[in-house]
């Protein structure tokens, strides 16, 4: 049994940056991280190119990072952007809180180029997605790539290993509660004692929060399930937009259902990869600083809302995933063409496509056979509107991977300090659906960590 002025649970953003508060003010901080450190995080599929071997914990999910040390390491400097830390925040509080975590991540190694910032070029965009009925999200982005990402979080290692007591392959086992107060967490067995705890599991750890709520008696608010397909075409159909924007927040409301449609995570000259959620696989993509493949992908979501009596948006998420997995044996990849007109991809068709799939163990297969008919017209809506926005998005040889699900799913209930109603039980980052995306998680690590350090 430990004691420790804090326990910070998750090596992702979230709370990576909260440990690294808490160790500033001189506390004592034990951080917990389920996976391995980042040298020990290699995914056999990349390495073997053998497919998915289904990882528990996917390597691309879990460890020194969480799952942005896989992610295409934008960075985006928008409170619009990233998260939800505008309902807990003042807009000028967490305007100053970006700049604050933007100025650490370039300490260690961020670039200082930003996307986004050329006023002409972003406005004629602006109007030219007003016209095709999009709304164009402005988003300044600071774009390290998945290659230097790591680095930088190699860095913030170096800091904060000297700082905190780090231990991995440790996952948290649960939380301890007396009279309304944490006590600390259970971990290998042994209590670790604490006054102050912080719940930073990252996306991968959505379910686990929702499990840990439910036996702690803590309420979650379940936030819109994202579900949709991963988007791939020639990476000069959307040079255009990508070399002003790099990445470009567009949504649309498509007219059949009124559902909003957002793209999410645009990767030029990227790649599609994909990543294990417990007991299924999804499709994410990223893009490097210092290679780059042929084509650009970006995520394509449909927002789903549900009202009572389902209360299980991650459930349902999960569930559309495994059946596409049941279907295609992993990830599905299905031509624009094809899925217009009513027929599966085979290994064939997509062989004639001008640029190959970047993720080359996805299935040829029929997306509809997965995907609801509402969540399938909306895509395909939503790709027509975007193709009057750039031309060829649409085109026959724009490939479709499915499903992608973004399981920020459920909110943990927190007050504006981020704190549960357990005093001293504090919650940060995408896990516990405050955020999603590394800007706002690592403004949330900072602002629970200095909410704990005043109860300290």
């Amino acid at each position: 049994m430990g004691s420790w002025d804090a326990v910070v649970v998750g090596a992702g953003a979230a709370g990576i940056f909260a440990a690294r508060e808490l160790t500033r003010a001189g506390r004592r901080v034990l951080l917990l991280e389920k996976g391995g450190d980042l040298q020990g995080r290699r995914c056999p599929r990349k390495e073997t190119d053998t497919g998915c071997r289904r990882c528990i914990p996917c390597q691309l999910l879990s460890g020194w990072g969480g799952a942005g040390a896989f992610c295409d390491g934008k960075l985006s400097l928008s409170p619009q952007v990233g998260g939800f830390l505008g309902e807990f925040l003042p807009r000028p509080t967490l305007r100053g809180l970006l700049d604050e975590v933007d100025e650490v991540w370039r300490a260690h190694g961020a670039p200082p180029e930003v996307y986004g910032c050329r006023v002409p070029e972003w406005q004629a965009l602006r109007d030219q997605a007003e016209a095709a009925g999009l709304v164009l999200v402005e988003n300044p982005v600071r774009h390290m790539g998945t290659d230097v990402c790591r680095q930088v979080l190699a860095s913030l290692y170096d800091e904060l290993s000297d700082a905190a007591e780090i231990r991995f392959h440790t996952p948290c086992e649960g939380v301890e509660v007396a009279r309304g107060r944490v006590q600390g967490v259970w971990a290998g067995g042994k209590l670790e004692r604490a006054p102050v705890v912080v719940l930073a599991p990252g996306r991968g750890g959505a379910g686990w929060i929702q499990d840990l709520a439910v036996g702690l008696g803590l309420r979650t608010v379940p936030n819109p399930v994202d579900i949709g397909v991963r988007v791939e075409c020639p990476a000069e159909v959307l040079d255009p937009v990508t070399s002003v924007l790099y990445e470009a927040k567009l949504y649309y409301e498509s007219p059949t259902f009124r559902d909003e449609v957002r793209t999410f995570c645009m990767n030029p000259r990227g790649e599609v990869v994909h990543e294990v959620y417990e007991d299924c696989l999804t499709v994410n993509g990223h893009a490097y600083a210092s290679a780059h493949s042929p084509a650009t992908n970006f995520a394509l979501l449909v927002k789903t809302a549900f009202t009572e009596p389902f209360d299980d948006p991650i459930a349902y998420g999960r569930y559309i995933a495994r059946l596409a997995n049941l279907i295609g044996g992993g990830i599905l990849v299905q031509r624009l063409s094809d899925l217009t007109a009513g027929r599966r991809s085979t290994p064939e068709r997509i062989a004639k496509v001008a640029v190959p799939p970047t993720l080359h163990d996805a299935t040829p297969g029929d997306l509809s056979f997965a995907l609801p008919h509402r969540h399938l017209t909306d895509v395909i809506e939503t790709l027509y509107a975007l193709d009057a926005f750039c031309p060829g998005l649409a085109g026959p040889d724009t490939l479709l991977y499915g499903v992608e699900v973004k399981f920020y799913s459920n909110r943990l209930e927190l007050d504006e300090r981020l704190e549960t109603r357990i005093q001293g039980l504090y919650g940060a980052g995408d896990g516990v659906g405050v955020s999603r995306g590394l800007m706002q998680a690592s403004a949330s690590g900072v602002w629970a960590a200095r909410a704990a350090l005043e109860r300290l």
